[in-house]
């Protein structure tokens, strides 16, 4: 997925500014696709350019003129041409991963330790997905179709389900360490 097709598909539904588009994406698709407001400015002046958005603004008496942007013609157009074309693959790149991959070269204590911290972390992303569920709710109200949040809220579940398997899967490890049924070796990372 692009950052040019989740502004495309927002826009869809209705015009938002540059800020408004940033607090959809914090309470809708964070939990699988960040962007900082600066990404979002830096896309749209692109989808501008490219005719896929247009932008008008609208005066405020205190503060500078708002931005608004709005989905073009041929932005629905590569909207739907991305929304039917086959799954985008990508490589899959997880940097705990490779800390993981490699956590043998230290000390059960140290491992252990990364662990617990990497289990704190998926305890408190899960709480934050629990309160996604309600964010996304306040904006599928703006957007009033059942259909749509019912996809919205799938891609909540199967985050949701994502992290409660790497916290299973975490909780794991740590009983093995705690059980010391992890083979011992001698090689260390020297520092």
């Amino acid at each position: 997925m692009s950052l040019d097709h989740a502004i495309l598909g927002f826009l869809n539904y209705q015009p938002f500014s540059g800020y408004d588009l940033k607090k959809i994406f914090d309470a809708t698709v964070k939990h699988f696709w960040p962007a900082d407001q600066s990404q979002i400015y830096r896309t749209l002046a692109r989808l501008t350019e490219q005719g896929c958005v247009a932008m008008h603004k609208v005066g405020q008496s205190s503060r500078p003129d708002r931005k608004v942007y709005r989905i073009t013609r041929a932005g629905q157009q590569e909207l739907a041409r991305w929304l039917t074309a086959p799954p985008p693959t990508t490589a899959l790149r997880r940097a705990a991963l490779v800390q993981v991959f490699f956590l043998g070269q230290l000390s059960d204590k140290e491992i252990l330790a990364k662990f617990e911290d990497f289990a704190e972390s998926m305890r408190a992303t899960l709480k934050v997905y629990d309160q996604a569920g309600q964010k996304i709710s306040a904006y599928a109200d703006q957007i009033s179709s059942a259909r749509e949040t019912f996809f919205w809220l799938s891609t909540l579940d199967l985050g949701k389900r994502s992290m409660r398997a790497n916290l299973e899967w975490a909780e794991s490890v740590i009983s093995q360490i705690k059980g010391r049924k992890i083979p011992r070796d001698r090689r260390r990372v020297s520092r």
